[in-house]
C-alpha cells in the first residue's frame, strides 16, 4: 500500500482537532482508546466483517501523516489532480484511435490488410481484458499514485517506441508501440470513479467524474481531427513516413511532458476525507478484506450485473462505430478522409458535451436510474437516424446525425461509472468500473470484427443495423435496473454534525458507548459479507462496547 507521507499532505488544509489519529507506532486516537495496528485504511477499500471484528480498534490511518476521519474537507489540489488525469488519458487515448481516423493511408503505408490496422485498435480491447484484475489488485494494493505514474510512464514508452517505425518494413515496431500503450490504457480506465470518490464531495463526483472521463473522449476526438491533417493521403512512401514521424513526434513530446505533470501534481489522497461516505469508507477498511470475495459480492448484485451488460454493449457499440466510421465514410464519400476525422470528431464532441452535462444533472438531481435509461433510449434513435441518412449523398446531413448520436452514446459513459458505484457502495471503485471496462472490451471486440466483416460482405446499413439490435437489447435491460443508490443513502443517513467518531470513547470508562457512533452505525446501510461470522460481531453496542474497555494510554 502506497501510504501518504507528510510531504504529501496538503498544505494549506486546517490543522485537525485534537481527535485527530496519530501515526505513531501503536497508533492512539484518545488518550484512553488504543487502536490495533494491524488495521489499515485504504480510501475506498470494500467493507469487510474483519473491519468489524477487531475488538479493540475501528480504524488506523495508512499514512505515515496524519489524518482526521471526523474532518470533512474537499482539498484545493482536487481540480489539479483531475485535470492532470484527464490530460493524460487523452494522450492515451489519441493513440488508441490514431491509425483507424486514417487507416487506408496506414494500410498503403505498411502494406497490410484493414483487418490489420484494425487490429491496432482492438489490441486496446484485448489487452484490457486478461490485465484488468491484477491492475485493480495493484490499485487497491499500492493506491493511485502508484497506478497514475505507471500508466503514465507506459504511454509515453509505447508513445517513442513508435518512432522505430517509420518504414514500411517495420509495421512489428508499430504494434510493438501500440501495445505498450494499451497496457497502459489498463491503469488508465477504471481510474475516474476513484478519484472523484477519494478527492471530491458528495456534491461534486458525478461532474469530477464526467471531467477526468472527458479527457478520454477528448483525446479520441483529438485523433479523429489531428492525423488526416498531419498524414494526407500520398503515395511517396519517403513523405508519408515523414508526415507520419510529425504525428509521432508530437505525441511523444506530449506524453512525456504529462509524465513529468503527474510525478509533480498526482498525490495518493488529500489530507481529510471530501465527503462522509469516503470517510465511511476509510473507517470500515479492512487489510484482511478479501479481493475475490469482493469481485464475488459484485456478481450476486443483480442490478450491477444488468449495468455491466448494459454498458458493455453502450460502449462497444461506441468502440466498434470509432474504430470503423473511416472505413464507412470513405464507402460512401470517397476521398473524403478528413471529413471522416471531422464526423469522428463532431461524434466525440458533442459526447463530452453530454458527459459534463448529464454529470452536472446527476449532482443535483441523483436521478441515476432514469437518465441513465432516458440517455440509453435516446443513444438507440440516434443510431438508427445515423444509419438510415449515411447513405444519402450529403455530408452535412450525417454530421448532423452522428453528432446527435454521439451526444447520448459517448456520453453515457460517465452515467455507467457513476451509476456503478452507487450500486456497488462501499465495493472499490476500481473494482466495478474495471467490470464495466472489461465487459465494454468484451462487446468491443466482438462488434468490431462482426461489423467489419458484415460492411465488407453486405454494405453499411446491416452492419450499423446489427448494432441498433444490441442498442435495444441494452435499452430494455437498462429498463429493468433497480435505483439502490447506496452511496447516497451512507451519505444521507449520516447527519452532517453527528459524524461516527467511533474512536471517540465515553468521558468515564465505566458508561455505555457514545450514542452518535451507535446510532451511525444502526443505520448505515451496511450488509453483512459472510453468514459464517457471528452475529454479535454486527452489534453496534457489542462492537463500541470493545472500544470503551481500551486500556487507557
Amino acid at each position: 500500500m502506497v501510504n501518504e507521507g507528510p510531504n504529501e499532505e496538503e498544505r494549506d488544509d486546517t490543522p485537525a482537532p485534537e481527535t485527530e489519529l496519530q501515526a505513531d507506532g501503536s497508533v492512539s486516537v484518545h488518550p484512553s482508546v488504543s487502536i490495533d495496528p494491524s488495521l489499515s485504511v485504504h480510501p475506498s477499500s470494500s467493507a469487510h466483517p474483519s473491519a468489524l471484528a477487531q475488538p479493540s480498534g475501528l480504524a488506523h490511518p495508512s499514512g505515515s501523516g496524519s489524518e482526521n476521519l471526523s474532518v470533512i474537507k474537499v482539498s484545493r489540489r482536487r481540480w489539479a489532480v483531475v485535470l492532470v488525469f484527464s490530460c493524460y488519458s487523452m494522450c492515451n487515448a489519441f493513440q488508441w484511435i490514431q491509425y483507424s481516423s486514417i487507416n487506408n493511408i496506414f494500410m498503403h503505408f505498411y502494406g497490410v490488410s484493414a483487418f490489420a490496422i484494425d487490429w491496432l485498435s482492438m489490441c486496446y480491447m484485448l489487452t484490457y481484458i486478461p490485465l484488468l484484475l491484477p491492475v485493480a489488485w495493484l490499485l487497491e494494493k499500492f493506491g493511485l499514485r502508484t497506478i497514475a505514474l505507471t500508466g503514465s510512464a507506459l504511454n509515453c514508452l509505447g508513445a517513442w517506441v513508435k518512432l522505430g517505425s517509420l518504414r514500411p518494413h517495420l509495421f512489428p515496431v508499430t504494434v510493438v508501440g501500440q501495445l505498450i500503450c494499451s497496457v497502459a490504457q489498463v491503469f488508465i480506465l477504471g481510474m475516474p470513479s476513484r478519484i472523484a470518490s477519494v478527492w471530491f464531495g458528495a456534491n461534486e463526483v458525478s461532474t469530477a467524474c464526467s471531467v477526468a472521463v472527458f479527457g478520454n473522449q477528448l483525446g479520441i476526438a483529438i485523433g479523429f481531427l489531428v492525423p488526416p491533417v498531419l498524414v494526407p493521403n500520398i503515395e511517396d512512401q519517403d513523405k508519408l513516413a515523414y508526415h507520419i514521424s510529425i504525428m509521432f513526434y508530437i505525441i511523444g513530446g506530449v506524453a512525456t511532458l504529462l509524465l513529468i505533470l503527474v510525478i509533480i501534481v498526482f498525490k495518493e489522497k488529500p489530507k481529510y476525507p471530501p465527503s462522509r461516505a469516503q470517510s465511511l469508507s476509510y473507517a470500515l477498511a479492512s487489510p484482511d478484506a478479501s479481493y475475490l470475495s469482493s469481485i464475488v459480492r459484485l456478481f450476486k448484485n443483480l442490478n450491477f450485473v444488468l449495468l455491466v451488460i448494459t454498458y458493455g454493449l453502450n460502449a462497444g457499440a461506441f468502440y466498434a462505430l470509432s474504430t470503423l466510421l473511416n472505413r464507412m465514410v470513405i464507402r460512401h464519400y470517397p476521398g473524403e478522409e478528413v471529413n471522416a476525422g471531422r464526423i469522428g470528431l463532431t461524434i466525440v464532441i458533442a459526447g463530452m458535451l453530454g458527459a459534463v452535462l448529464s454529470g452536472i444533472w446527476l449532482d443535483r438531481s441523483k436521478t441515476y436510474k432514469e437518465t441513465t435509461l432516458v440517455v440509453y433510449i435516446m443513444t438507440l434513435v440516434g443510431m438508427l437516424v445515423y444509419t438510415f441518412t449515411l447513405n444519402l449523398g450529403y455530408l452535412w446531413v450525417v454530421f448532423i446525425t452522428a453528432g446527435t448520436m454521439g451526444f447520448f452514446m459517448t456520453g453515457y459513459l460517465p452515467l455507467g461509472f457513476e451509476f456503478a458505484v452507487e450500486l456497488t457502495y462501499p465495493e472499490s471503485e476500481g473494482i466495478s468500473s474495471g467490470l464495466l471496462n472489461i465487459s465494454a472490451q468484451v462487446f468491443g471486440i466482438i462488434f468490431t470484427i462482426s461489423q467489419g466483416q458484415i460492411i465488407d460482405n453486405y454494405g453499411t446499413k446491416p452492419g450499423n443495423i446489427f448494432l441498433c439490435l444490441f442498442l435495444a437489447l441494452g435499452s430494455a435491460l437498462t429498463a429493468f435496473i433497480k435505483a439502490d443508490l447506496r452511496r447516497q443513502k451512507a451519505n444521507k443517513e449520516t447527519p452532517e454534525n453527528e459524524f461516527p467518531t467511533f474512536w471517540e470513547r465515553p468521558r468515564n470508562p465505566a458508561e455505555n458507548p457514545p450514542k452518535k457512533a451507535i446510532e451511525v452505525v444502526r443505520h448505515y446501510p451496511l450488509r453483512r459479507r459472510s453468514e459464517s461470522v457471528p452475529s454479535k460481531l454486527f452489534d453496534p453496542v457489542n462492537l463500541l462496547g470493545k472500544v470503551s474497555e481500551a486500556p487507557v494510554c
